[in-house]
């Protein structure tokens, strides 16, 4: 862990006393040193090095302690050797009073603009927060995890997007993945989170919430300021995805996303996609809407939706990580926080550490279905509008 510098400015005690010692030890070795040297041989200048290592570890109050510590060890070296007032001692005592000073200068502007940065930063995430929400542990008859990684620096979130709004029948969830990295993209999260917020919970179809989150992304790409290519070609991949609290079953839209996987007693099904439909923000007129799928969702399965920084994440051997492989192999199929835990630790331990592109995960157990409708759909039922073409349970 990285120690965090405290309020009053300057690093806390306790997390660098460890630290401390060593500057402390190095002027006591160089005293020494220096007294044992020849009488032509001086050692005082190399105290420099005391206030200049604790300013890479320190604040100004501790680099300050230390200088003025070295400073009276300079001082009294010299009173042992000769005289205080000699050129050689008086120019060596100036020369380190200056940089320890300029030291200590260095070491307060770097506290205040820490100071700024942190203060940004603590903005910056409560904007993020309100961006991507927090899902909730629980909806209805659903317990959910998630984790998201963003590839740019200090950011908490990308152009990954996932939220989950509760309706009247179940619980609806939006997946997605903006084109690009940036804040265009963090642009275009915001803006289609906000929309599927706004209209999800008046329980549109899946195909009806597609459109409008369409004529959204497309008036809004319209308005954009970014232009050139950027804008031309930005486009969301997602997976709409409805899940009644009555009946065991799963209804799904895929835009072009990664097909969601559902894992149960150790077996993953890929849930992919009769017919894809096209990316949100294609902004074509003609383009086919694609297929609502539905399928089994019992008590006790998990539902796994990601992104391709999960799916696509590689190893020094340029190989994919291996998320349907991974799965298969876990055996605590009631904890989705511990599941989710799981596969994070398992990407970053693929990668080496880090992943180059933005990651998000969400699993979803069933733990119920209200009602007594047990079994499986029909073939052929009607979930949204007429021409939508359905395929059966599996």
């Amino acid at each position: 862990m990285r120690s965090q510098p405290h309020d009053g400015g300057g690093w806390a005690w306790r997390s660098n006393q460890g630290l401390v010692v060593i500057p402390i030890a190095l002027i006591v070795a160089i005293m020494v040193a220096d007294l044992l040297a020849p009488q032509s041989i001086h050692l005082g200048p190399l105290l420099v090095v005391a206030p200049a290592l604790t300013a890479s570890f320190g604040g100004s109050r501790l680099t300050a302690a230390i200088g003025v510590l070295a400073i009276s060890a300079l001082v009294a070296l010299s009173a042992i050797r000769t005289s205080v007032f000699t050129s050689n001692h008086e120019s060596q005592l100036l020369a380190l009073i200056v940089i320890s000073a300029f030291t200590v200068i260095f070491c307060r502007l770097r506290e205040r603009h820490s100071a700024e940065l942190r203060q940004v930063r603590s903005v910056a995430e409560a904007a993020q927060q309100v961006v991507l929400q927090p899902l909730p542990e629980r909806m209805g008859t659903l317990r959910i995890a998630s984790a998201y990684a963003a590839a740019t620096d200090q950011a908490r979130i990308g152009g990954d997007l996932y939220a989950a709004v509760a309706t009247r029948r179940g619980t609806r969830l939006l997946i997605g993945d903006v084109r690009g990295k940036g804040l265009p993209a963090i642009e275009d999260a915001a803006l289609v989170l906000g929309v599927f917020r706004t209209a999800a919970h008046r329980e549109p179809t899946l195909t009806a919430l597609r459109s409008e989150l369409e004529a959204t992304v497309c008036w809004s790409l319209s308005q954009s300021i970014r232009g050139g290519i950027d804008a031309e070609e930005s486009f969301i991949t997602a997976a709409l995805i409805d899940i009644p609290d009555d009946a065991p079953e799963v209804h799904i839209l895929n835009c072009g996303h990664p097909p969601p996987l559902r894992l149960r007693n150790s077996r993953v099904t890929t849930l992919s996609p009769g017919r894809y439909s096209t990316p949100v923000g294609m902004c074509l007129p003609q383009a086919p809407h694609g297929a609502v799928d539905i399928f089994a969702f019992q008590p006790g399965d998990m539902l796994v939706l990601y992104t391709d920084g999960v799916s696509e994440a590689r190893d020094r051997a340029d190989r994919f990580y291996p998320l349907a492989d991974r799965l298969s192999a876990w055996t605590d199929t009631g904890s989705p926080v511990a599941l989710v835990d799981h596969i994070r630790q398992d990407i970053l331990e693929f990668c080496g550490g880090t992943v180059d592109d933005d990651a998000a995960l969400v699993v979803v157990h069933r733990e119920a279905v209200i009602g007594d409708q047990s079994a499986p759909p029909k073939a052929g039922r009607s979930v949204g509008r007429p021409a939508v073409t359905h395929r059966n349970l599996r």
